[in-house]
């Protein structure tokens, strides 16, 4: 696509989202990699929160480029992710005036790549990997802060990841790169495929 230059430019969306990613770090103020997840409940009722990605991967020869995020697989996203097998995302950057959008397929990564992030974590937000039911009512502060000493008691200085905890991989059939243009008049590329293995085709979008 002729017009298609500058920040837009280039033939891998991965590697321009890692472009994107990358400036946003030397600008955002805090969590420049935050995303604003989407799922859907049974009932198909929308849920939104906000994840921090924590890798965006290029294409592979085992398998697709992905948007990588861990979390706990009891929580809400958890089990509407693995009800739906999808999911969708907004990452926004206020300094950058731009934001990329992203729908997708989604499966578990919880093999190497999962222990080897949680052995990066903090010790402290690894027991609280433990300790915490995410999205479950708790009783008081006091009592989830008595469970993390237990988990330290049972657990030790190097805990292993929790069966419950790991990542998910969202395989994008949509990307949107969107950037702020004077009067509203917004620049917008959709690169999109029917599965994940087909080639991406790339349409110019109104404002």
């Amino acid at each position: 696509m002729s017009d298609r230059s500058g920040i837009f430019e280039g033939n891998d969306p991965f590697e321009i989202a890692r472009r994107w990613l990358a400036e946003a770090t030397a600008e955002e103020p805090n969590d420049p990699n935050a995303i604003a997840l989407a799922t859907v409940d049974p009932d198909g009722l929308p849920n939104v929160r906000m994840v921090l990605l924590k890798d965006i991967e290029g294409n592979q020869p085992d398998r697709g480029g992905a948007f990588v995020f861990y979390t706990n697989y009891g929580s809400a996203k958890g089990t509407e992710i693995s009800a739906s097998g999808k999911a969708a995302f907004v990452m926004h950057w206020k300094s950058l005036r731009r934001q990329i959008r992203v729908r997708g397929l989604v499966t578990r990564e919880e093999g190497p790549q999962a222990d080897a992030y949680y052995a990066s974590r903090s010790l402290q937000s690894r027991l609280g990997a433990w300790a915490s039911d995410q999205s479950r009512p708790l009783e008081s502060r006091a009592a989830l802060m008595a469970r993390v000493a237990r988990m330290t008691v049972t657990h030790g200085p190097s805990p292993m990841r929790p069966p419950h905890w790991g990542g998910f991989r969202i395989e994008p059939l949509e990307i949107e790169f969107w950037a702020d243009g004077a009067f509203r008049l917004h620049d917008r590329f959709r690169w999109k495929r029917e599965t994940v293995k087909d080639e991406w085709t790339i349409a110019r979008l109104n404002p």
